[in-house]
């Protein structure tokens, strides 16, 4: 029996519905508010078109906040997975700690950064910072890593190393599982017996597409970096960590320029559009499904 597409419209109506309000309309809106010059509160706007868009071109604070967000996607991206992958594989491996290593690395997934951000500051803090007092321990000084202009995106990004390798621990952990034990078995009847060589050879090319998800998802929520440079750093010292949501940000409401932010928000969902695409097509060739 053929289904009736009235009825399957009438059934998908609603999830479209959803869709456009909270997706597709508010794009549409920031397309628009970008082509103008309208200020926060003002009562009117002029049509400017491209305007925001050459003046991005020109904009040493914006192609700032672009280089700082893509050494933190990168920086972010690979802690996290390989913090991830290789916790994951000692908790595969029934590890007696691996009660433990579930918690301790999914805590941070579950807990609210911006009042972590919080506990991190007191962390790094230059003078009573816990970081400091072990680093003395070895005998390294002290450093101010949140308002040293050459560690405060790094120590930034192990904030979100910190905070996205647990999400990266669960997914990869969800690939391990799918791995049946059978193609484990027959590796060692074929003498891939060492734990290197075994996942170089079985577990790794298994975990393609487990691997592009978490790259996919990491890459993404690395991109909407915003708490951590809010609550410690506002983007200082001297634009170190200035990145692209705050950026826009710092345009919208603190100068009120909501035209002009509206177009670094449209360039923003264009590069997360384009950024995943090229990962994916690059990823997508290497990947066993």
């Amino acid at each position: 029996m053929r289904a009736n597409p009235y009825h399957t419209a009438l059934l998908l109506a609603p999830a479209t519905l959803l869709l456009f309000i909270l997706l597709l309309a508010p794009v549409a809106v920031v397309s628009v508010m970008s082509l103008t010059d309208w200020q926060f509160g003002a009562a009117s706007l002029e049509w400017v078109g491209l305007a925001n868009y050459r003046e991005l071109l020109t904009d040493a604070v914006f192609r700032k906040s672009i280089a700082n967000t893509l050494v933190y996607l990168i920086v972010v991206t690979l802690g996290a997975i390989g913090i991830g992958l290789g916790v994951a594989l000692l908790i595969d491996s029934d590890t007696q700690l691996r009660a433990f290593y579930r918690t301790a690395f999914f805590m941070p997934v579950a807990s609210t950064l911006i009042a972590m951000a919080v506990v991190w500051q007191f962390l790094l803090h230059p003078d009573v910072g816990l970081v400091n007092r072990v680093l003395a321990l070895v005998g390294i000084e002290p450093h101010n890593w949140l308002n040293d202009a050459g560690l405060a995106l790094y120590s930034l990004a192990a904030i979100g190393i910190w905070q996205m390798s647990g999400l990266a621990l669960v997914l990869f952990l969800a690939g391990l599982k799918n791995i049946p034990q059978d193609i484990r078995d027959a590796g060692a009847l074929d003498g891939i017996e060492q734990p290197l060589e075994r996942f170089l050879r079985i577990i790794w090319p298994l975990l393609g597409p487990t691997t592009l998800f978490v790259v996919t998802v990491c890459a993404i929520r690395a991109l909407q970096v915003f708490d951590t440079v809010h609550a410690l750093t506002r983007g200082g010292p001297n634009k170190a960590t200035e990145v692209l949501l705050h950026t826009i940000y710092s345009e919208g409401f603190s100068f009120l320029r909501m035209g002009y932010a509206s177009a670094m928000t449209v360039v923003f969902i264009v590069g997360i559009f384009f950024l995943t695409q090229i990962q994916h097509s690059a990823m997508e060739r290497k990947t066993h499904y």
